[in-house]
């Protein structure tokens, strides 16, 4: 097998079995069960939608992989990969999507940008997101440990409507924002935006 870790056409038992240990060593126990599951969820949800199930596989199991890095890697990394410099600004529940697809890269050899803006775009959203970008949104929100108020429709609308589910989490999470006066990432707005008005979502 080379050093990069390119599945897409060889994603083999051993190759999966390679990036789990690699991600293994980044997380803690209980995070590095959660991404297994939202693994599980994004391969359904991957065969539903007729997404590549291998690209699921991936993106669903490196989603987390930067999430309990310490905040200097990622200050050092917004500037090495000259991202927005306004990212500086934030913390780790923006950072470890959209700085955290540059580790990836570097770390483990992924190089597919479908996956990586599935990364980018997991916990903030997107103007635009592919299926697979979706399926991660919806993968990570409503994976089988997840338990909230609104989780089971959130799960219900996924198995209807991608485009209905991904408004109800963007609107619910925006709603939860504000309730609890947390700061808001600009592109959250424009995630929902672009989502939330047209859907024709009820609640």
């Amino acid at each position: 097998m080379s050093k990069e870790v390119t599945y897409t056409g060889r994603y083999t038992a051993d190759s999966r079995d390679q990036l789990l240990a690699k991600i293994e060593k980044q997380l803690k126990p209980a995070r590095f069960a959660h991404v297994q599951r939202v693994e599980h969820t994004a391969v359904k949800l991957a065969k539903q939608y007729g997404v590549n199930v291998e690209k699921a596989s991936i993106a669903g199991l490196v989603h987390d992989y930067a999430k309990q890095r310490p905040d200097e890697d990622f200050i050092e990394a917004i500037h090495h990969y000259q991202l927005d410099p306004d990212l500086v600004n934030w913390n780790n529940a923006i950072w470890h999507g959209l700085v955290g697809a540059e580790l990836i890269k570097s770390e483990l050899g992924i190089y597919d940008e479908e996956i990586l803006d599935a990364v980018r775009y997991h916990t903030t959203g997107n103007r635009y997101m592919t299926t697979l970008a979706q399926i991660i949104y919806m993968a990570d929100y409503i994976e089988p440990a997840r338990d909230f108020d609104g989780v089971e429709q959130a799960r219900l609308l996924t198995s209807q409507s991608l485009e209905l589910a991904v408004a109800y989490q963007t609107k619910h999470t925006l709603m939860y924002l504000l309730e609890n006066n947390q700061r808001i990432y600009p592109k959250t707005i424009d995630t929902y935006n672009a989502w939330v008005p047209q859907s024709g979502l009820k609640d």
